[in-house]
């Protein structure tokens, strides 16, 4: 007669280690600047700042290192020619072939945006410099995003930080600037006008959703506290970006998504990479936040939060803070 209530128990006890089995951060290592997409195998892959390394998971919760290498070493050499420091990669598919776009940075002064393509499953080759700041003057120029609109097929690379987050035409390969495409202002103030960064942004990305494009951003100290993570909309790529409250992300408004106030265990969340929906048709987002007291302390490791949407169509996180068991898994 007990055994019913010895397997009942096993079941309940089985299923609530199931639903812990994934907490944040889902990556330890120092993971920042995240980017995350769909490969061919069906196996989601992802970047980091520094990409010696990929990660591979089968269900966006569970990740382990992957054994490619995303860059070959003939292309380290190019890059290593032209910068020491290789920040935020951000992967898109254009025009059918998977690119990846990488910061290559020795100052805010020089500082460029690179491509390169895939030649064999998630394995790229470098092809060239798209931006420089050395041409435009545009201080770090970082942080790519290239986004294709489906309506009319043009391709739009996002970009920077404490000169402004800037947009320009690509061309239909996305390797290379359209010829005679003007750089547009479209979020964040200059650092120098705003010394606390509270207005100044950074880490690009965009989302549809619905009827609109919605730009996410990061403002504050990518170490402290003040880092996080906001976002404005527009229903073109090439409109006014807004805030819920309908002011222009160009003067240095955006709605916040996730935060963190000091002396939270978890702190700095920010630079957000995509978002997916997972298998329990929830969405959810990537990012990389502080975690207080960890044994890498100065590390960002890779957190993952389900993201939902209002009434009035703005992304939010429950509770606005970095989640410790962001998903319960069945």
């Amino acid at each position: 007669m007990f055994r019913p209530l010895i397997l009942l128990l096993a079941m309940l006890w089985t299923g609530t280690a199931s639903a812990q089995d994934v907490t944040n951060p889902v990556w330890r290592g120092n993971w920042p600047d995240p980017t995350v997409w769909l490969a061919d195998d069906g196996r989601y892959y992802c970047l980091a700042t520094n990409p010696t390394r990929s990660l591979v998971s089968d269900d966006l919760f569970h990740w382990e290192m992957s054994k490619i290498a995303p860059i070959d070493i003939e292309s380290w050499g190019k890059m290593q020619i032209i910068a020491e420091r290789f920040w935020a990669p951000d992967v898109a598919t254009v025009a059918g072939k998977r690119n990846l776009y990488l910061t290559l940075y020795n100052s805010a002064e020089d500082s460029n945006i690179g491509v390169l393509q895939e030649y064999a499953p998630c394995q790229f080759q470098f092809r060239g410099i798209i931006t420089s700041s050395r041409v435009t003057g545009i201080h770090d120029t970082i942080d790519p995003e290239v986004v294709t609109d489906p309506k009319t097929g043009k391709v739009w690379l996002f970009f920077g930080s404490v000169g402004g987050i800037h947009r320009i035409e690509l061309n239909a390969d996305g390797l290379s600037l359209k010829e005679g495409a003007k750089y547009e202002h479209v979020a964040g103030l200059k650092v120098e006008d705003c010394p606390d960064r509270s207005k100044v942004f950074e880490g690009s990305y965009l989302h549809r959703h619905g009827k609109y494009w919605y730009l996410f951003v990061s403002s504050g100290f990518f170490g402290d506290h003040t880092y996080q993570l906001k976002v404005g909309r527009a229903k073109k790529l090439t409109d006014d970006f807004l805030d819920r409250d309908g002011n222009l992300m160009k003067e240095g408004f955006a709605t916040t998504v996730l935060h963190s106030d000091e002396g939270d265990q978890f702190y700095g969340p920010g630079h957000c990479g995509e978002i997916f929906q997972a298998k329990d048709g929830n969405e959810y987002i990537f990012y990389h936040c502080h975690v207080a007291g960890s044994r890498r302390e100065g590390s960002r490791p890779l957190f993952i939060d389900r993201i939902q949407w209002d009434k009035q169509g703005w992304p939010y996180v429950e509770g606005g803070k970095p989640q410790a068991s962001p998903v319960q898994t069945p």
